[in-house]
């Protein structure tokens, strides 16, 4: 019988270009898709909606850039097409294609640490672990 481990701080991550570049204290997702009603000739009622695009909002707090990536000169305000990695007991979540939309910084002399950052991602895949 496998073992359900519980998640800490270092499955939760952002990934760009197969690094990962910092961890994630917590996180929260908002989900938003549009719909589109389809009205048949003389009806005055919808007969369908169509499903429209969906949109990811994520907000991660407390964001520690790993010491690998400080090296490589990371740099917040520049991290581009980048992924949200989050490790689950039985599944992977990825936030994929991930921009940057509001970036909040707070930190001590010589600190590594990012308060807040607001996310915009493209899709969302799951994996088996």
């Amino acid at each position: 019988m496998a073992t359900k481990r519980i998640p800490t701080t270092a499955d939760i991550y952002l990934e760009a270009n197969g690094v990962r570049v910092a961890v994630v204290q917590s996180y929260k997702v908002t989900a938003t898709r549009s719909s589109k009603a389809i009205y048949a000739f003389g009806q005055s009622e919808p007969v369908a909606t169509i499903r429209g695009q969906g949109q990811y909002t994520i907000e991660l707090e407390r964001i520690y850039a790993t010491d690998e990536a400080l090296r490589d000169g990371l740099n917040f305000m520049e991290l581009d097409d980048f992924s949200l990695v989050i490790c689950k007991p039985d599944r992977n979540v990825i936030y994929a294609g991930c921009q940057w939309s509001k970036l909040q910084e707070s930190a001590e002399v010589g600190g590594n640490v990012i308060e807040r950052i607001t996310v915009e991602a493209s899709r969302r895949i799951e994996t088996g672990r």
